[in-house]
């Protein structure tokens, strides 16, 4: 086993080099999207191009004529108001200068140099120009090359049969891509530099071009145009529009996104509306930061490298939190009537409010517990009150409720909601035991970390006590307003070993009841829950199961519990459960002995899970069983994205990917994507899902962050 996860570990060491060999509490580049605002007089209309000039000002070229950037929308570029009404025929930007050049049908002209340049041309001959540092221009149409030296226009020669796709200028030397020939202008005469049958764009690297095709694409010396580095196929999209170099890094525009390539050779890529307007990337640029603009068909996006430190995003997700995710002291999902568009944000119940609320609550205890700030202790509390008004919003002795609304409000599961005693109030039963392990965390973090006096310890124990108390009266069910148990609040005896040691269940059952019994003890110090644990684990094997070894997972068909089939794969909400449940586990064992068994259990799941590279689970490791794979840390924080909306993502037509057989885990792929890339979920998901999310109509909160940040800070793991 030691060898196994030695292996395991080395090999997520090297493909986490970068994340290792930072300081992790230094600032780092994090991309986030910017996504302009479209004029309406944009709609339908053709988005040719998009360039930046020497002062960072982003143009995008449209069959309607010119527009720019002003903060976060694109206007008509009114600025030069004899300009203004004509539509350019295209646009460029001198090479070295940076000042911007229009092409219109008659002629060429710029503002830069007190606007001296000025040529007069045959009306409607050229439709493309390019622009050297000495103010040579190259114009080209379909079958027509021409040159503008010193206001003096002279006509090229194309060679017979040829076409003009497309002109760049690069170091001063002009280059001309036709059919099938990408041609280097020398001495008054086009030089033949490269013949392929599928070249669809070209990009400049110091002395190397860029070839992109159908099929990805491959370097040439710029002045020998051989081959300097092979076909790339094996990138997320193969079928390259746009070429673009940007901080040494190859940009590429795809009908599917946007991707760049690393300099250690892997890919990171831009697709869904997290990044982009749509995927049909039509036109690329940066700016003199680094940021990388996209124009697609419907509109423009900047990809931007923002310099981030852990903290600083830690400070994000909270402040975002507090402004738009708070419901009664509930963490709450937002929802939106229009995709994406935070004016139309509503916080709406869930199926697990108290479950995600245990996250933030416990982001908040273990802040207090490194900062000791009034705030994080504040918000702590009024989130635990909103975890005691689920208890009794209802008249079920010690039920804790799923969520709870104001009549008439409820969103989802209209079936399980429920009347309150208060008449205006509503609260929704069925309660599971995902319920159960987030107050049992909740309640186990509070008393660590937030209950200082003996007020805050007895109220911290008295709502354990209420649900440990219904449970046990209730012959280990949570019982609901129908009488009956709920569908998944079980942990009878009968019940937990119904299940076969193959199935999850088993495990995760025992272990989350004996957590809660010792908590119970521990904050309460009646012995009937010390009693109980020992019963369940002694008489009915309660301990053996919590010692189950994860390798004896495994498929097993015929188990049916109410409708749901079971034992047909790895759960992840399993996981979820388990690892929170670890942390109560461990730190409320009776004994010494048990912590040493327990922390092997914990060992074990923790090898089973290293390839999801679960920052929280590597926490609650480190925290209980000491064992902990540090590198993926530092990728979970640092790859958590910015944006949290709920977009709709695609990655299984990557061809850059390494795919997997199926598999019990359900683990599509050797490595898993980062975070960023993957549609938008929370712990209890498989992170190998390679398509997902809904359109954008929701947005997660950002305690998936917080909550394992402040867990490293508290166990020293990081320092700030």
């Amino acid at each position: 086993m030691k060898r196994t996860c030695s292996i395991l570990i080395l090999l997520f060491l090297v493909f986490s080099l970068w994340a290792s060999a930072a300081d992790p509490d230094l600032p780092f580049k994090q991309a986030v999207a910017q996504k302009y605002k479209i004029p309406s007089a944009l709609n339908g209309a053709e988005l040719k191009k998009v360039l930046v000039d020497y002062n960072d000002v982003v143009y995008v070229l449209s069959s309607i004529g010119l527009f720019r950037v002003e903060e976060k929308a694109l206007v008509k570029d009114l600025r030069y108001t004899p300009l203004s009404p004509k539509i350019p025929v295209d646009i460029a930007i001198q090479e070295t200068s940076g000042h911007l050049y229009y092409l219109y049908e008659d002629k060429v002209l710029t503002n830069g140099y007190a606007g001296v340049p000025y040529t007069i041309l045959p009306k409607a001959k050229y439709t493309k120009l390019a622009v050297a540092g000495d103010g040579t221009v190259l114009l080209a149409g379909n079958e027509s090359l021409a040159m503008v030296r010193m206001n003096v226009l002279f006509n090229i020669v194309l060679p017979a049969g040829e076409a003009v796709r497309d002109i760049y200028i690069h170091k001063g030397v002009f280059y001309v891509l036709g059919k099938q020939t990408l041609y280097r202008y020398e001495a008054g005469r086009l030089i033949a530099l490269h013949t392929a049958h599928n070249i669809q764009a070209v990009a400049f690297e110091k002395s190397e071009i860029i070839i992109g095709t159908t099929d990805g694409f491959y370097g040439i010396h710029s002045l020998s145009g051989d081959r300097s580095f092979g076909l790339q196929n094996k990138v997320p999209v193969p079928d390259i529009k746009v070429l673009l170099m940007a901080g040494g890094n190859i940009w590429a525009g795809t009908p599917e996104g946007a991707f760049m390539r690393e300099p250690l050779g892997s890919y990171r890529y831009y697709a869904s509306q997290r990044w982009l307007q749509d995927d049909d990337v039509a036109g690329m640029t940066s700016d003199s930061k680094g940021n990388v603009y996209c124009l697609t068909r419907k509109g423009l996006s900047q990809i931007q490298f923002a310099s981030y430190t852990l903290a600083q995003k830690a400070a994000y997700y909270q402040n975002k939190i507090r402004q738009r995710h708070i419901r009664y002291g509930l963490i709450s999902e937002v929802f939106f009537t229009q995709p994406g568009e935070m004016e139309t944000a509503e916080m709406k119940d869930t199926d697990n409010d108290g479950l995600w609320s245990s996250f933030y609550l416990g982001s908040q205890a273990f802040r207090y517990a490194v900062t000791r700030e009034k705030e994080a202790k504040r918000y702590a509390w009024e989130c635990f009150e909103a975890f005691e008004r689920l208890i009794s919003i209802n008249p079920l002795q010690g039920f804790p409720s799923r969520t709870f609304e104001r009549i008439e409000y409820r969103h989802s599961d209209p079936h399980a909601w429920r009347k309150s005693q208060d008449p205006e109030w509503e609260w929704k039963g069925t309660t599971s035991s995902d319920e159960f392990v987030g107050h049992i965390f909740a309640a186990a973090v509070m008393h660590q970390f937030a209950a200082e006096t003996q007020d805050e310890k007895k109220r911290v124990a008295d709502f354990v006590d209420k649900i440990l108390t219904h449970i046990i009266n209730n012959n280990y069910y949570f019982i609901d307003a129908d009488g009956k148990p709920t569908r998944w609040g079980r942990w009878n005896p009968e019940y937990i070993n119904w299940f076969p040691e193959t199935i999850s269940d088993r495990k995760l059952g025992s272990t989350t009841i004996i957590a809660g019994l010792q908590l119970g003890y521990a904050l309460t110090g009646k012995s009937i829950y010390r009693t109980e644990a020992n019963r369940l684990m002694n008489e009915h094997g309660y301990l053996k199961n919590i010692l189950i070894d994860c390798k004896k997972i495994a498929v097993t068909p015929g188990y049916v519990h109410m409708d749901d089939t079971l034992g047909d794969g790895w759960n992840h909400s399993d996981d979820e459960m388990s690892f929170l449940t670890y942390w109560v586990l461990y730190h409320f064992a009776f004994s010494d002995s048990l912590k040493k068994q327990y922390a092997s259990a914990i060992r074990n799941h923790w090898e089973a899970e290293l390839p999801e590279r679960d920052g929280l689970w590597n926490l609650i490791a480190r925290g209980t069983a000491g064992v902990m794979d540090k590198p993926s840390v530092f990728w979970y924080l640092k790859e958590f994205p910015i944006d949290l909306v709920r977009w709709s993502v695609k990655n299984s037509h990557r061809k850059d990917l390494e795919f997997l057989p199926e598999n019990l885990r359900g683990q599509t792929t050797r490595i898993q994507i980062p975070l960023s890339e993957q549609p938008m979920h929370r712990h209890n998901t498989n992170p190998f899902i390679l398509d997902g999310g809904d359109g954008g109509r929701a947005e997660l909160a950002g305690d998936e962050y917080l909550l394992p940040y402040w867990m490293a800070r508290y166990l020293k793991v990081i320092d700030k």
